[in-house]
This record gives structure tokens, C-alpha cells and sequence, in this order.
């Protein structure tokens, strides 16, 4: 998964345009459906903290919705894929 978030960063490529650990385990999670409330029992954070990461993590991947957000994270998968890596 942190080659994905990598490819995912701004072009910049400085650590402050990455996702952070934590929130490369809060965009998993959400990629893969869990609410809030879900994340936050999982992670041990409250559904605010967990709200917080992802109004952090959309603009630094682009995305506007989870929808949005399980895409990014699946598109260089699916590249490599095509690539026939």
C-alpha cells in the first residue's frame, strides 16, 4: 500500500504532500466502506478524528466523496495491472 500512496502524492514529492501513516489506515478503511463510526471503533479514534483525516486526505488524492477515494487508491493497481506488471 505505501507504494500506492507514493504514486498517489503530489508531483512535488515532499513528505508533506504524502498521506501519513495513519491517514494511509483511515483511506483504506474508507476505501473499503466502513463509516466513520467504524474506522474510529477499529483505529480507537472518534468518528470526528476519523471526519477530520479525510477532510485532510481528499484534496492531498483529489478526490471529492469515498467513491472518489477507493478509485484513487485502486488506479495505480490497475495500471500496474494493464502494464502487465
Amino acid at each position: 500500500m505505501d507504494l500506492v500512496l507514493r504514486e498517489l502524492g503530489r508531483p512535488s514529492g515532499t513528505s508533506a504532500d504524502l498521506l501519513t501513516p495513519q491517514q494511509a489506515r483511515i483511506a483504506s478503511l474508507a476505501a473499503r466502506g466502513l463509516t466513520n463510526k467504524e474506522i474510529g471503533r477499529e483505529l480507537h479514534l472518534s468518528p470526528r478524528t476519523v471526519s477530520t483525516h479525510l477532510y485532510q486526505i481528499f484534496p492531498k488524492l483529489n478526490v471529492t466523496s469515498r467513491a472518489g477515494l477507493r478509485d484513487a487508491l485502486e488506479a495505480p493497481a490497475r495500471i500496474n495491472r494493464d502494464d502487465g506488471r
